[in-house]
């Protein structure tokens, strides 16, 4: 029987041992910097507590259709380039708290990974939620089979944000999952008015992390209202501000991935 995920050809996982540094933001701007460079691209949204991810795309209203082969995912645009699926979507008021035992969480992730019918996909990004758990553990279990390419490690630049992406480190080190580098996002705030960059959380401690471990180090993205407002707004930030100092930034990230799976292919 042809597995859901058989027509995904690489699949990335967004990690950080921290809440609110923004792993969603970093999934959502890569998914669009993908789709810019002509890629299908899906995400997989299992922080199941805080499912943010319908929102930023302006989706949040959308319904899960049933198929032959399991549910349907929800398309962001006519063109079917992104698609989603979360359980934002599930839930019969977007308010409602999700407040489930292990087991059921567990159970739901599993049925993510095999039921969601998701076609032909350049990229898979798995949206975790913070932590080392059992989400996180269920989720690596559920994707081995699939060969994911690895994961992207998401921190603020403090020493606290670092400590913990530091465990996150020793998680993939564990589960065997390969780290394909560390993004440090709100690297600094961008005024919107002269558009210099004020170092607000100090900088470089996922450089230096990076450094550290020995892993690729992808980038620095700055604090900017034009990205806060678009993903508020659910619109394509790397289409409408690309003169905004965070477009060069995640632009790169998203190269640099494309860059290593075609490395990796040839």
């Amino acid at each position: 029987e042809r597995s859901n995920l058989a027509g995904v050809r690489h699949i990335l996982l967004v990690l950080s041992g921290k809440g609110g540094v923004g792993k969603s933001t970093i999934s959502t701007e890569l998914a669009l910097s993908l789709r810019h460079s002509g890629k299908k691209v899906g995400i997989l949204d299992v922080d199941l507590c805080g499912p943010s991810i319908p929102r930023m795309f302006r989706v949040q209203d959308n319904d899960v259709h049933q198929c032959d082969s399991g549910w349907v995912p929800v398309f962001v645009d006519q063109d079917k380039s992104i698609s989603l699926m979360s359980i934002g979507f599930l839930l019969e008021k977007p308010g409602d708290a999700v407040v489930w035992r292990g087991p059921k969480k567990n159970a739901l992730i599993k049925q993510f990974v095999a039921d969601v019918a998701w076609g032909d996909l350049d990229f898979l990004i798995v949206d975790t939620p913070p932590g080392t758990s059992d989400e996180h553990i269920s989720t690596v279990e559920a994707l081995r089979p699939y060969k994911p390419l690895g994961a992207i490690l998401v921190t603020t630049p403090q020493a606290v944000s670092v400590g913990d992406v530091r465990r996150e480190l020793t998680f993939c080190r564990k589960t065997g999952l390969r780290v394909l580098g560390i993004v440090e996002n709100m690297s600094g705030f961008v005024c919107p008015h002269c558009s210099e960059c004020t170092n607000i959380f100090s900088k470089g401690g996922g450089e230096e992390l990076a450094k550290h471990a020995g892993v690729p180090f992808l980038g620095c993205v700055p604090l900017d209202p034009q990205l806060s407002q678009s993903l508020e707004e659910g619109r394509d930030f790397i289409q409408e501000f690309p003169k905004s100092p965070a477009f060069p930034a995640l632009a790169r990230i998203a190269q640099q991935i494309l860059d290593g799976t075609s490395q990796r292919s040839s």
